[in-house]
C-alpha cells in the first residue's frame, strides 16, 4: 500500500435526482480506500458521458448519494489486496467504473488498462467509453461488412464521431444525421459518406431510400431513442437491424413485436458493459480500440476540458446539444 494518500478530496456529490443544481461540488469528501481487487487512481482527466445525465436526472435509477462518472485517466497511487491484474503503484491507467467525478477514485483493476505511451495525456479518457461503445456496436451488435450502407444518428456526437471513423476504416458506407451545418461538416470530415440535416429534410425516409437505391440500410445505430425510431423501422432494409443504444430524445415507446415480421427485422438495445463483462473481453476491445487510434490515426475529438468545479456548465452544454465530441473534467 502506498503512503501519503490524503484524507479528503475535491469531488462532485449528488444526494437527490434533478437538474444540474443537484451537482454539489465539495472540497471535503473522504478519499476512498481501495478494497480487494481495486486500485486507487489519482485522476488527471475524467470523462463525461450522456449516461451521467440519466443517473443525475433519475431516468436511470441509482442509489443516492453518489459520485457520478464512469471513466477516468490517471496514476495508480495505492492498491487493495487480491488479484490486481498486474497493475501497480505508479502505472498510468485508464479505467471504467463509478465515482470518477473526483480527485481520487477507487476502481476495480479488472476494468483498468495501461495507457499506451503513444497516446497523449487525456486521449485515453476521452476515447474509452465512447470509443468502446462504437467499436462493440460495429463488431458485436451488428458485424458491419465492407460496402454495407449504415445509418448513424447524431453523427457529430461523442459516439457518432467514433462510429463514422471506425466505419470508414472497415469500408462501410455511412449516412450521418445531425441538426446543423457545422455538425454535418464535422461528420463528413470524420468519415460519413452522405449527411442529412434531419431538421430540414422533409422526407427523411425517402431521402435514405434514394441514397441506398431503394433498398434501405443494413443497420441503424440510433442514440436518440424515441424521435427517430419510427423512421428507423422504415429505412432499414429487409433482414436489417436497428440498434437503439441511447435515449437523448426520450425512451422508445412500447411497440408490437409483430411489426418486425414485415421485413424480418432485428431490434437490439445493447449496453456496453455486457460486451466487456469479463476481463478478457475488456482487454480485447480496449486493445483493439487503442490500436485503431494509433495505427489508423483516429481523431479523438475533445470538445472541451472543464474544471471539476464547473461540472454543471458541462452538463448544461451536453444536454443543450452545444457540443461535438468529448467533454472532459480536470480536478
Amino acid at each position: 500500500m502506498a503512503t501519503a494518500v490524503p484524507k479528503t478530496m475535491k469531488g462532485v456529490l449528488i444526494e437527490k435526482t434533478g437538474g444540474v443544481e443537484v451537482l454539489d461540488y465539495r472540497t471535503d469528501l473522504p478519499v476512498p480506500t481501495p478494497k480487494e481487487g481495486e486500485i486507487l487512481v489519482k485522476n488527471d482527466f475524467i470523462g463525461i458521458n450522456f449516461i451521467d445525465t440519466y443517473y443525475r436526472s433519475g431516468l436511470y435509477p441509482s442509489p443516492k448519494p453518489e459520485i457520478l462518472g464512469r471513466e477516468g485517466e490517471g496514476t495508480v497511487i495505492a492498491t487493495g489486496s487480491g488479484n490486481l491484474h498486474n497493475l501497480k503503484v505508479g502505472d498510468r491507467v485508464v479505467y471504467m467504473g463509478t465515482g470518477a467525478y473526483a480527485e481520487y477514485t477507487a476502481t476495480p483493476s479488472a476494468k483498468a488498462h495501461i495507457v499506451p505511451a503513444a497516446l497523449e495525456p487525456g486521449i485515453a479518457a476521452a476515447a474509452l467509453l465512447q470509443g468502446l461503445t462504437a467499436l462493440t456496436l460495429i463488431r458485436e451488435a451488428y458485424a458491419v461488412q465492407k460496402d454495407d450502407w449504415v445509418l448513424v444518428h447524431a453523427a457529430a456526437g461523442g459516439v457518432g464521431l467514433w462510429l463514422c471513423q471506425l466505419l470508414r476504416v472497415v469500408g462501410a458506407r455511412t449516412i450521418g444525421t445531425a441538426s446543423t451545418e457545422e455538425k454535418l461538416e464535422l461528420a463528413t470530415k470524420n468519415g460519413a459518406n452522405v449527411v442529412i440535416n434531419y431538421k430540414e429534410e422533409k422526407d427523411f425516409v425517402g431521402k435514405v431510400k434514394e441514397i441506398t437505391g431503394g433498398e434501405g440500410v443494413k443497420v441503424v445505430f440510433d442514440s436518440t431513442g424515441k424521435d427517430q425510431f419510427e423512421n428507423d423501422l422504415e429505412v432499414v432494409a429487409r433482414k436489417g437491424s436497428v440498434i437503439s443504444y441511447g435515449n437523448s430524445s426520450g425512451p422508445v415507446p412500447p411497440f408490437a413485436i409483430s411489426r418486425l415480421s414485415a421485413k424480418n427485422l432485428k431490434i437490439m438495445r445493447p449496453t456496453l458493459f455486457h460486451f466487456i463483462y469479463t476481463r478478457e473481453e475488456f482487454e480485447h476491445w480496449t486493445g483493439e480500440l487503442f490500436d485503431f487510434i494509433i495505427k489508423d490515426k483516429l481523431n479523438t475529438r475533445i470538445h472541451g476540458i472543464y474544471p471539476l468545479a464547473e461540472v454543471a456548465r458541462a452538463h448544461t452544454d451536453l444536454e443543450g446539444r452545444k457540443t461535438t465530441g468529448k467533454l472532459l473534467l480536470k480536478p
